[in-house]
Order: C-alpha cells, then structure tokens, then sequence
C-alpha cells in the first residue's frame, strides 16, 4: 500500500476517534503539535524514524513530551504508530487529519496568485465568489507572482482556474496562429 493511502487510513481513523471523545478541535491542535515538532526538530524527527532505537525508547519519550498536554486517546493512537513503525508519517496524518477536518465543517484551501498585492475588497469578492462556486467555505492563501502579467490563478487540491493575462495572451496568440488568413487572388 503507498504511504499516503496508509496516511490516510490513519488519519480517517484518528478522525473517528476524535468525533467520539474529547474532539476534532482538541485532536486537531494536538496532532498538529506533534507535526510540527517534527518539523521543527530535525533530532526529534530522526529519533523517530531511526529502526535502530527501539519502540519503547520511543514511547518512553513521547510520553514525556506530550503525556501532560494531549488527550489520552490521541497518546494512545500515537503509541500504536510506533507499535506499527508508522511514526514516520505522523507528518502526512496530522495533513490528511485537517483535510478531513476541513472537509466536515465544509472548508476548502484554495491558494491564490496574482500579480502583485491586492485590495482586502477585492480579495473578500474574489474569496466569496469562490465560496459560491465551490459551495464551501474559502480559506485563501495568497501569493504574489509577478510573472502573471495579470489576472489571478486558483489552485484548490488538483484544480486550476487560470484567469491570468498570461494565459490569455498565450490562448490569443494560438489562436491568430493557427486561424486561416483568405487566400490572395493574384
């Protein structure tokens, strides 16, 4: 099975979890935590994923990092990642985890590029429109881009609404390329 399928797995799981005691809410910021930790803490992160030090040094020290601060529930799931030597995509789970979370309280992030910064009117139009064409609630994420020319560009999961200047400029000249001029009668 791939990782991120197993990622998610895990996370699906973690999620029926949290619904059943202390949380999505809690769960998420604790799950998160530990994420980024392990972002943050190359030694921590190695200290994982090395096959060499054993699973209950490894429990030991989650424990001892986040026994006082985390649900006992999530402690547990976290302990069974170890047990199964999934640790290594605790990352990828704490991701697949908000997307879940996301998706149940009818969230989607869309990032969003344009040419340079914009109105904060323009930008709550352009958010509630997207909101309304995608039926969700829009979490944007903005990012200049110069090399647009102008326009905007939206990217949500595997989807791409391109309504930049570029991509415009690039569809007309296609066009006058391949269009067929009237033949010269000489």
């Amino acid at each position: 099975m791939r990782e991120e399928t197993i990622a998610r797995n895990y996370a699906e799981a973690l999620f029926s979890l949290a619904e059943g005691h202390e949380g999505l809410d809690v769960f998420g910021d604790g799950i998160e935590s530990v994420a980024r930790l392990i972002d943050e803490t190359p030694d921590f992160r190695l200290f994982l994923a090395t096959p060499r030090i054993s699973a209950s040094d490894k429990k030991d020290l989650l424990r001892k990092v986040f026994g006082a601060s985390l649900p006992k529930m999530l402690m547990n799931f976290l302990l069974i990642t170890v047990d199964k030597r999934r640790q290594r995509l605790l990352r990828e789970i704490a991701r697949e985890f908000q997307a879940l979370v996301d998706d149940h309280a009818g969230r989607v992030h869309v990032e969003i590029s344009v040419v340079a910064v914009t109105f904060k009117k323009k930008m709550d139009a352009l958010t509630a429109r997207l909101g309304a064409m995608l039926e969700k609630q829009v979490v944007p994420t903005v990012r200049v881009d110069p090399e647009l020319l102008g326009g905007v560009v939206v990217r949500t999961g595997d989807t791409i609404y391109d309504g930049s200047l570029r991509r415009r400029l690039s569809s007309m000249r296609r066009q006058l390329l391949t269009a067929e001029l009237p033949g010269r009668n000489t």
